[in-house]
C-alpha cells in the first residue's frame, strides 16, 4: 500500500476533530508518515506560555494519535457509526520544544492488532531532530453521547467556598485563553488537589465536532489533569513564579467519552520535592464515574 491522503482526504477520515495534520502517506501496510506546519498564527500559541510560545506536548499526542486514526481507518475501514479513539497512551515522551515556524514530521509504525485494539508506535520530528514519541493503542467505540439533565447544584458546583476561582488561578498558571483549560480548585492539601472543569459547546476544541456526539479528545484530558497537578505544585511558595513543563506520560488510559455539558472533576496527586523534576497520578470524573486515569511527570523551571 503506497497511498497519498490530501487534506480533503483528511478532513473526512477525521471528521469533527481539530485537525493537527496537513499531509499524510501510508508507506506500505504498516509505516505510515504525515506533515504539519506549525503557524504563530495558531490560536494554541496565544494562550500557551504567553511571551514563550511553545505547541502543547498534547497537541504533538493528539498529531500522532490523528496519524494512528487514518492508519486504522485505512487498515481496517470501521462504519462511520463508530468512534476511532486513544483507548491508551503510554511510554510518551516530550524530548524538545516545538515552536511557531517549526516544520513537523510524524513517523507511525503499526504493531499489532489484537482483542483490546491496534497498537502503533508514533514518533514526532522537527529538523532539530526528535521532539516527541509514544506507544498509543487504538480502538473503536460506537458513537454514543447520551446525557440526562444532572442534579443542581452539588457540592462541586462554584461557591465562595472553592480554594481558588479562575482569576486567582491566573495567578498561578501562565496559561490563557484559549488554553487555559480548569476553571477553580475546590480544594487542595500538600499533594491533592481537586479541581473543576465545566465543558460546554462553544469551546474551541468543539468547532468541528459532530453535533451528535460533541466529545473531547484523549489529548486534551491529558492537559486539563497536567493543568490540575501543574495548579498544585505552583502554588507552592518555593515555586512562585516558575513554570511546570510537561515531561512524560507513563501512562493514560480512556474509559469513556465525556464531552459538552459535562463536568469534570479532577483529582490530582503530586507528593511535595524538592527535585526539579516530579512524579504524579490524576483521575477525571464524570457522572461519579471514572472517565480517564493518567500517570504524568514534569519538570519545574524558571519562568
Amino acid at each position: 500500500m503506497n497511498r497519498y491522503f490530501d487534506l480533503v482526504e483528511l478532513k473526512k477520515l477525521l471528521s469533527g476533530k481539530m485537525l493537527m495534520l496537513d499531509r499524510a502517506q501510508a508507506v506500505d501496510e504498516t509505516h505510515f508518515v504525515a506533515m504539519k506546519n506549525i503557524s504563530v498564527n495558531e490560536p494554541f500559541f496565544q494562550g500557551h506560555f504567553p511571551g514563550h510560545p511553545i505547541m502543547p506536548g498534547v497537541l504533538q499526542l493528539e498529531a500522532m494519535k490523528q496519524l494512528a486514526e487514518v492508519a486504522y481507518r485505512a487498515t481496517y475501514q470501521p462504519e462511520e457509526e463508530f468512534d476511532v479513539y486513544l483507548k491508551c497512551a503510554s511510554r510518551v515522551k516530550f524530548r524538545r520544544p516545538v515552536t511557531p515556524g517549526d516544520r513537523i514530521k510524524i513517523e507511525l509504525e503499526a504493531i499489532q492488532k489484537t482483542d483490546e485494539g491496534a497498537e502503533y508506535k508514533a514518533k514526532l520530528f522537527t529538523a532539530g531532530g526528535l521532539t516527541s514519541e509514544a506507544q498509543l493503542l487504538i480502538d473503536v467505540r460506537k458513537k454514543e453521547f447520551v446525557r440526562t439533565m444532572p442534579e443542581f447544584p452539588t457540592e462541586c458546583d462554584l461557591s465562595e467556598n472553592v480554594a481558588l476561582d479562575t482569576n486567582k488561578i491566573a495567578n498561578v498558571l501562565p496559561h490563557r485563553f484559549p488554553f487555559l483549560l480548569i476553571d477553580y480548585i475546590l480544594e487542595q492539601s500538600d499533594d491533592t488537589i481537586r479541581v473543576v472543569k465545566n465543558l460546554t459547546q462553544d469551546e474551541p476544541f468543539f468547532a468541528n465536532s459532530d453535533p451528535a456526539y460533541p466529545v473531547l479528545p484523549e489529548s486534551i484530558l491529558c492537559e486539563i489533569s497536567a493543568q490540575a497537578g501543574c495548579a498544585s505544585v505552583l502554588s507552592r511558595p518555593e515555586n512562585a513564579g516558575k513554570i511546570a513543563v510537561f515531561m512524560a506520560i507513563e501512562k493514560a488510559e480512556s474509559f469513556f467519552p465525556v464531552g459538552a455539558g459535562d463536568q469534570l472533576i479532577i483529582r490530582s496527586m503530586l507528593p511535595p520535592s524538592k527535585a526539579k523534576f516530579g512524579k504524579g497520578t490524576g483521575e477525571i470524573i464524570c457522572d461519579g464515574k471514572v472517565a480517564f486515569r493518567i500517570q504524568m511527570m514534569f519538570a519545574v523551571v524558571d519562568a
